[in-house]
């Protein structure tokens, strides 16, 4: 799955397109590593993102293709 509907899925950013945006500046890091919008993701793998000053990092636990709202959280932890 990509990580710019990951996102979006698991309600971390509200619109795909937002998270597209936050890519392609350059605030998303998968891994460690700067990514783009189509970079593929993995169970066990850790995004950050980057809001301002600050910076929030999560960790996938699950991918789902649909997503009831009560769901969305179980997708991830936050480290």
């Amino acid at each position: 799955m990509r990580i710019d509907k990951f996102l979006k899925l698991a309600r971390i950013i509200k619109r795909r397109t937002v998270a597209n945006e936050m890519c392609d500046a350059g605030r998303v890091s998968l891994n460690g590593r700067v990514c783009k919008a189509s970079a593929e993701i993995n169970v066990g793998d850790e995004i950050s993102l980057r809001f301002g000053t600050g910076e929030v990092k999560f960790r996938i636990k699950a991918i789902k293709d649909v997503v009831r709202k009560e769901e969305a959280y179980d997708l991830y932890e936050q480290i």
